[in-house]
């Protein structure tokens, strides 16, 4: 069983997580959950033991001084939980890890055995693909689910992909045959620059997770970062006519493409969530919570030091090829769906 000391009791508790590596794309997914910990004040309560998941000689550890005293940080997968306050407050256990090196299924087990005792409702994954979609336009985010129920109640795509997989799939998955609704959300990255950081996409990532789960996610700098980020790349595209050409040309597929998507209800989605940040006191509108604020206030959080027991191990999944994002180099098309 697992022991969480001074956690108190949750209230409707969402799971976000997101894995550095292969699932994440110009660190798009990483850097949304690392700004909601920073934004939230959250504080770590758990981490998985490095030496069950990591092969060192790939992810290795760094070594760094603290008051002349040399330490060690491990590479791992660690958990925090913040408390949203508001009319209706909400708590999040934010994941944030890297991808493991081996032993996947113990791996998706342990986390669930976490959302299992802390009553998760919902497990929300971020990850990012590469993607032929051009910098100036907005960045597609496509949400997923292997659940059919899900998939039509909260209008997400069911997934059908067939392929290489990555955590994200399997986690998903796990989730699914463990009966905890589940939930991916994937952002496209140009793959003509794709060096981290993209602020851009993590802004995307965030604003479709704002309206997942009903909550006002406070920005801070991202906004003006993602102008900066478009900004400079404008300038290096420019200076090369080559690469100006192929942007142009994925912007005359992109807006081609997108010209039936700007439906009234587009429209109407993007004009309801510019009025939640107008109105801190509007709510998120018809099937969501109402809108929070932010709140600073960890400290009902338990010792990070202290001794817990291992987490339960539920069910393993049967084992068959999981449908997931496509592989970053040849799949993602124009839109930069997963499928």
């Amino acid at each position: 069983m697992i022991e969480l000391e001074g956690v108190p009791e949750l209230i409707d508790p969402v799971m976000v997580a997101a894995f550095e590596g292969w699932n994440d794309a110009g660190d798009a997914a990483s850097t949304a959950v690392a700004h909601l910990d920073r934004e939230w004040k959250g504080e770590v309560f758990a981490a998985l033991d490095a030496e069950d998941y990591y092969d060192f000689q790939v992810n290795r550890p760094t070594v760094f001084l603290e008051n002349g005293v040399r330490k060690i940080t491990w590479p791992t997968t660690r958990l925090s939980v913040v408390r949203i306050g508001g009319e209706k407050p909400r708590d999040l256990v934010l994941v944030r890890g890297i991808e493991p090196s081996m032993r996947w299924r113990s791996f998706c087990n342990e986390l669930l055995g976490f959302a299992h005792e802390l009553g998760v409702e919902m497990v929300v994954i971020l990850g990012a693909l590469l993607g032929d979609t051009p910098h100036t336009r907005p960045v597609p985010v496509s949400g997923v689910t292997s659940d059919p129920d899900l998939a039509r109640t909260m209008d997400l795509e069911e997934t059908r992909y067939e392929g290489p997989t990555g955590i994200v799939g399997i986690l998903q998955e796990a989730c699914t045959h463990a009966g905890v609704p589940a939930v991916s959300l994937w952002a496209a990255v140009p793959h003509y620059v794709s060096q981290p950081p993209n602020p851009k996409a993590t802004l995307a990532l965030l604003n479709r997770l704002e309206d997942l789960i009903g909550l006002r996610i406070p920005l801070g700098e991202l906004p003006e970062d993602a102008r900066a980020w478009q900004l400079g790349v404008d300038q290096l595209a420019a200076e090369d006519s080559e690469v100006a050409e192929y942007v142009q040309t994925l912007e005359e597929a992109r807006d081609t493409a997108e010209l039936p998507e700007a439906s009234g209800e587009a429209i109407a989605r993007e004009f309801e969530r510019y009025l939640r940040r107008r109105d801190p006191g509007q709510g998120p509108g018809p099937g969501g919570p109402g809108l929070a604020t932010e709140s600073g206030d960890t400290s009902y959080l338990r010792d990070p030091g202290s001794g817990r027991t291992r987490p339960p191990k539920p069910e393993q999944p049967e084992q068959s090829e999981q449908p997931e994002q496509p592989e970053q180099s040849e799949e993602p098309d124009a839109d930069g769906d997963e499928e």
